[in-house]
């Protein structure tokens, strides 16, 4: 069955979290926004989606803050 083209824009859901890359240099953490996460409607699950994947550090998931920009690197976040 062919689908059907419609003009409707979708209303964009702001995540539950936010996905962060933090990598260890020394004594400094470098934070690295990677992805963000939604929960399920049944609210048992999360729904996590990454725009790259690291292949070290760790990734951690953080509430956005209002003055947070989507993608920005920042040090001393620990």
């Amino acid at each position: 069955m062919a689908r059907e083209k419609t003009n409707q824009t979708l209303p964009l859901n702001a995540p539950d979290y936010l996905a962060w890359h933090v990598n260890q240099k020394g004594e400094k953490s470098f934070w690295t926004n990677v992805g963000a996460a939604w929960k399920h409607k049944d609210g048992r699950g999360y729904t996590l989606q990454l725009e790259t994947c690291p292949i070290n550090g760790r990734i951690v998931l953080r509430l956005p803050l209002a003055d947070t920009p989507e993608t920005s690197n920042e040090a001393g976040r620990s």
